[in-house]
């Protein structure tokens, strides 16, 4: 089971390192920006990707996607919690409310 989380409690869980924050978004998406220190598990690839990325069952784990209207961060935090994670959190407002709110991302792409 999966607790949702707003954007106040997702930034203090980042800055404190008490959080893995995971994207469940295509590649493309997260490589032009994600949130600090997110890994990139779509949520598509969770049963696949999870047991060799997320090792500790018992780790606190924040899953978000675009915005309110995609739903993929909600099928990712399911299949997590499904698979045995027992600190699943979704940030359903995900990246387009963190990017609103002025909050620094980063970004994979090259320049």
């Amino acid at each position: 089971m999966s607790q949702t989380i707003g954007r106040d409690d997702v930034k203090a869980m980042i800055d404190a390192g008490e959080a893995i924050v995971i994207e469940a978004l295509p590649a493309s998406y997260y490589e032009d920006a994600h949130l600090p220190g997110a890994i990139n598990i779509p949520h598509d690839e969770v049963e696949e990707l999870a047991p060799q990325l997320l090792t500790d069952k018992q780790a606190t784990l924040i899953v978000y996607c675009a915005d309110l209207a995609c739903p993929n961060s909600t099928l990712a935090a399911r299949r997590l919690a499904r698979l045995g994670y027992g600190r699943v959190f979704d940030y359903a407002e995900g990246k387009a409310d963190w990017i609103g709110a002025g909050l620094p991302t980063e970004s994979s792409v090259k320049a």
